[in-house]
């Protein structure tokens, strides 16, 4: 931190090219990341990981000012063939002077890249239509100062290489199940900022990440993949051996009874989403609407832009943003920080209160009706950070119990005389499209999906469909939410990276969910069946020869 501040007051007092502007602003984040692991496959370990440490910096020069700077061009980053470009890679030990050198070339090119684009941006405006006043390209934000302990990367290896032989032998007792990997990744980010505004920041930040794949192909060729993701803060706070090895032999059974399913046809009607599903789903249909950044670009689709104090769901649902909440009961939320990536402390953020929308999620780029950051601004790596979720919570003010949740839908299929309705327990990631450049939709997997019979009520599991519509419709037709709750980690990714995200949602019933034939891949399964086990040692070979 004294070698960043240094170097920071040096290009501060004396970066400037005669005849030009100097920077406004300049901020230096430096990211160390350290990592370990293991994989393995059928009771083997395939790779280990004894430990790696990455040290790189982000450095954003500002040219201009707050109201106008050289950020609002997308090609601000763009390198002129002919142009020496640094790598963003700085020293592992204590070196300050290479660390200085390293910032002061990185420093050198962004400074000349801003200025450049702010001289271009100024001759556009030139030819820009007069519009409505635009909002400021960047916010002051108070120097926030902290420093977390330094956080050890523990690794109980010998307990790790148990659990993935054991598990990756459970995957392997089934012999449709023709490939299955188990993985275990460890890591701490370490993450140093400073800024010409004052900020001296210190954050840790572990993650420690179990994983599970596995996949089979239906008698019809169709591809079927399954997983379990789960992530904690620490290695403590994931399962133990037991929980694993039985989410393991669950992760099998789930395979074997989607590849003895029958495909769905495309369907419209009622459905009811479990709370895993709720939550890819608001993360997917309004997450990624309500982000700032996406409200003012020309090439933003701008899907709820106008709608501030507009209800835009039923009043009895209210949406909120908290990364300062740690866990729910008893799980650890993967989208929890102190400070996000521009320095500012995270806030928890009312975005839709009682269904009216309220605000939006901002980083230091003002979001419409904003003057300042909520404290979203988030990135990976060393890519430039944007408005993005942490904790997605979706409150139900007027919950129904679940029991009764199930006896609407089976009402609401009966009402539309429809012969079924639809259970939907799990949705595997999604995708959505927030440009304006392509239709507003979205688009999830539906992983368990059980169709109920409108007249008995029997459950009959069905695969092959994936969630689908667009966002302003399907929001629409929803009609309650449950008195359950469940949380949903992963990562989610968009222009700043894959960066730790949760949802927390209750179970919720929609008049009207759109299904379409999934795309997934048909194809032979393997011709052989898979290799027979060893013999156990001591047993001759096949054939009696000794």
């Amino acid at each position: 931190m004294r070698a960043m501040a240094a170097e920071l007051s040096r290009s501060a007092a004396e970066l400037q090219l005669p005849g030009f502007d100097r920077a406004y602003f300049i901020a230096y984040t430096v990211k160390e990341v350290q990592k370990a692991g293991l994989t393995g496959k059928r009771g083997a370990l395939y790779a280990v990981d004894p430990g790696t440490r990455t040290r790189r910096a982000l450095v954003d020069v500002r040219v201009g000012d707050y109201a106008f700077d050289s950020s609002d061009d997308p090609e601000l980053d763009f390198v002129e063939d002919g142009v020496y470009e640094p790598t963003s890679d700085v020293p592992l030990d204590g070196g300050a002077d290479a660390l200085r050198h390293a910032l002061w070339l990185q420093t050198d090119l962004r400074y000349k890249q801003a200025l450049a684009s702010h001289l271009k941006l100024q001759g556009q405006r030139v030819y820009a239509a007069a519009a409505e006043p635009r909002r400021p390209s960047f916010s002051k934000a108070a120097p926030a100062i902290a420093a977390d302990a330094p956080a050890p990367l523990t690794l109980d290896r010998p307990r790790w290489e148990r659990v993935v032989r054991d598990v990756g032998a459970i995957l392997a007792t089934d012999p449709a199940l023709f490939d299955a990997e188990v993985q275990v990744d460890f890591r701490v980010e370490t993450r140093w900022l400073a800024n010409t505004e004052g900020a001296r920041l210190r954050t840790v930040a572990p993650l420690y990440a179990f994983h599970a794949t596995a996949a089979t192909r239906a008698p019809d060729g169709m591809l079927l993949e399954s997983s379990i993701d789960l992530y904690a803060p620490t290695e403590a706070g994931l399962p133990d051996d037991a929980t694993l090895l039985e989410r393991a032999r669950r992760l099998v059974a789930d395979l074997a009874a989607l590849r003895a399913a029958p495909t769905l046809d495309p369907y419209t009607g009622p459905a009811l989403l479990e709370p895993a599903a709720t939550g890819v789903f608001f993360h997917e249909v309004l997450g990624h609407r309500l982000e700032g950044h996406r409200q003012d670009a020309d090439e933003s689709g701008q899907t709820f832009g106008k709608h501030l104090g507009q209800a835009i769901l039923p009043p009895t649902l209210s949406l909120v943003d908290d990364p300062t909440t740690a866990r729910l009961a008893q799980t650890p939320l993967n989208g929890t920080y102190a400070f996000d990536d521009e320095g500012v402390p995270a806030q928890r953020v009312v975005l839709i209160d009682h269904g009216v929308l309220r605000t939006f999620l901002s980083a230091r780029r003002p979001a419409e009706g904003l003057t300042a950051s909520n404290g979203h601004g988030r990135a990976a790596g060393t890519l430039r950070p944007v408005a993005r979720m942490g904790n997605l919570v979706v409150v139900a003010h007027d919950p129904v119990p679940v029991a009764t949740l199930r006896d609407r839908l089976l009402a609401e299929v009966r009402r539309q005389k429809k012969p079924f309705g639809l259970i939907i327990r799990d949705i595997a990631g999604g995708s959505t499209n927030t440009s304006a450049y392509g239709y507003q939709a979205f688009k999830g997997e539906a992983r368990m999906v059980y169709q109920v019979d409108a007249e008995t009520g029997k459950e009959t599991l069905v695969r092959g469909v994936d969630v689908v519509g667009t966002p302003l419709v399907t929001i629409s037709k929803l009609l309650a939410a449950g008195d359950d709750i469940g949380v949903f980690n992963g990562y989610c990714g968009a222009e700043s990276g894959m960066i730790p995200v949760s949802t927390v949602a209750p179970s919720t019933l929609f008049s009207e969910i759109e299904l379409q034939r999934s795309g997934r891949a048909r194809s032979r399964a393997p011709i052989l069946a898979p290799p027979p086990a060893a013999a156990p040692s001591g047993s001759p070979p096949p054939g009696g020869a000794r």
